[in-house]
């Protein structure tokens, strides 16, 4: 077997990470050598693979569903945002520089797609199967010259294309439809049919409209995927700018102990790997929230300051909101302050930035003995260590270099009282530290809280991608779906007008 599939989305967040990798866990499951890809992502949350390669994390949660280590021939381009209209642009998992929007799409873009068809030959040289995401929607019509990841990828690779939709967002019969019509005759001969995600109630009252859509489109419906809370992986949103209100939450089951524990993670503009918290979340008994304003610090047992890809204006964000004031009054009070990456480098006495926000010397909050100078050198390593006596493992991806100039040493940051500082991602789900570190916090804020003694959180991954596999398994056509991937598009499917405009 030598297959291959690109699964689209009529849009944004129709579901297409979540289902690449239940498609991903179906297939090991039935014995598969499969791994995922993705041309180009745009994401603010990334990972870094054991080589030292810079990759989004949707694809890395991916190559866990394959179960296999990710590397950067899975998600060859990867563009970080670092405001409305510049992003920095990491090649095979190293940045090579900043670009504009207009630039990019100028046809920088377009000159990649050589570089990831060799990333995309070299997977499906190596495995049976490459399951591959697309990015937005198919259709983007003003795109569609430079595009890599759709129907560039589909068409250069000779991909059958299988478009999901959210259909919980209603509409989704016009957006199946509309997606076709606007590709050209090239591209609607790979488009292969649809998969309906999030739906809610009886199927068979969506059976006749999915009859109706074949007879419009001659693409039939590979199946109905049914609305499940908590399915989602590594999402790659980088963008948001406010988080507030928004709860993640892995397992619902009640404390170990008397009381609960309250987190609130300041939701700083360019926020990057906030899912770094969600060990946190997975725990029984721990409430995570993202907050922007300072009296949502109030009752926070511990205050998590995330990484973000503008430190600097980050600190800028902290000091306008009265979030800043907030946290030195809570410092001063010796309350539970946690500073991840860029979080911690702000934490710092000073900034020396002239590459990433190129603001110069900046004063930071003076919370944490460190001194920060930004590199031009991006670091991205996978460090392992010790905390609190116990072993811990982490992910480095920074430009900034720390000088820890005082407090204790605590993964190669540093501690002084309740306030504590890392460049490392990832450090959470390390189940021992995890445990360690709530009971220092649960201690300091004097809660009753006790961390189960159970809770793997590699464990809990596990189970949810195989949800996402049993997803398919039991609710796509998984015969039509193999046939798909080994086979290719079906042939002499019809060209539904207009077709792409000139």
């Amino acid at each position: 077997m030598n297959g291959g599939l690109l699964v689209a989305g009529t849009t944004s967040d129709a579901g297409k990470s979540v289902v690449t990798a239940g498609i991903c866990r179906w297939l090991v499951r039935q014995g598969v050598k499969v791994a995922p890809f993705k041309a180009q992502n745009m994401s603010l949350n990334s990972f870094v693979t054991r080589e030292g390669a810079e990759i989004g994390r949707a694809q890395a949660m991916q190559a866990q569903a394959c179960r296999v280590e990710p590397t950067a021939h899975m998600n060859p381009v990867l563009l970080k945002p670092g405001g409305e209209r510049s992003s920095q642009v990491v090649l095979l998992g190293k940045p090579v520089g900043e670009m504009s929007a207009r630039g990019y799409h100028g046809g920088r873009q377009e000159r990649l797609l050589g570089t990831v068809l060799d990333s995309l030959a070299e997977l499906r040289g190596a495995y049976d199967a490459v399951i591959c995401e697309g990015a937005g929607s198919p259709a983007e019509i003003n795109l569609r010259r430079t595009d890599i990841v759709n129907m560039g990828i589909a068409r250069g690779a000779r991909l059958p294309v299988l478009v999901v939709g959210d259909i919980d967002r209603g509409g989704v019969f016009a957006s199946f439809f509309g997606t076709v019509a606007l590709l050209a005759p090239e591209d609607q001969a790979l488009v292969a049919g649809f998969l309906v995600n999030k739906f809610r109630g009886d199927v068979s009252l969506l059976e006749p409209g999915l009859d109706m859509l074949h007879g419009l489109t001659g693409r039939r419906a590979y199946g109905v995927l049914p609305f499940r809370h908590g399915l989602g992986i590594d999402e790659e949103d980088g963008l948001r700018v406010s988080l507030r209100g928004t709860v993640r939450e892995s397992v619902v089951a009640p404390p170990v102990g008397e009381d609960v524990l309250r987190v609130a993670v300041c939701a700083v503009p360019l926020m990057s790997n906030f899912t770094d918290v969600d060990a946190l979340a997975a725990e029984p008994g721990v409430v995570v929230r993202f907050v922007d304003r300072p009296e949502e610090l109030a009752d926070a047992d511990l205050v998590i300051v995330p990484g973000t890809r503008g430190t600097v204006r980050a600190l800028e964000w902290l000091r306008e909101r009265g979030l800043a004031d907030a946290l030195v009054r809570r410092v001063a009070e010796g309350r539970p302050v946690l500073g991840i990456c860029g979080g911690f480098q702000l934490l710092g006495e000073h900034i020396e930035d002239d590459v990433e926000s190129r603001a110069g010397h900046v004063d930071g909050l003076g919370l944490l003995p460190v001194r920060v100078r930004f590199d031009r050198e991006k670091t991205l390593t996978r460090p392992v260590g010790e905390a609190l006596g116990e072993r811990v493992e982490g992910y480095e991806i920074h430009h900034g270099v720390a000088e820890v100039v005082g407090g204790e040493p605590f993964l190669d940051g540093c501690r002084v009282g309740q306030t504590w500082g890392t460049h490392w991602h990832g450090s959470l789900e390390s189940d021992g530290f995890r445990r360690a570190f709530l009971r220092e916090v649960a201690a300091a804020a004097g809660r009753r809280f006790v961390p189960a003694p159970d809770t793997s959180f590699a464990a809990l991954r596990e189970e949810q991608l195989d949800r996402l596999g049993d997803l398919i398994e039991h609710h796509a056509d998984t015969d039509a779906l193999w046939r798909l991937i080994e086979s290719g598009a079906p042939q002499g499917l019809p060209f539904i007008p207009p077709g792409a405009p000139a």
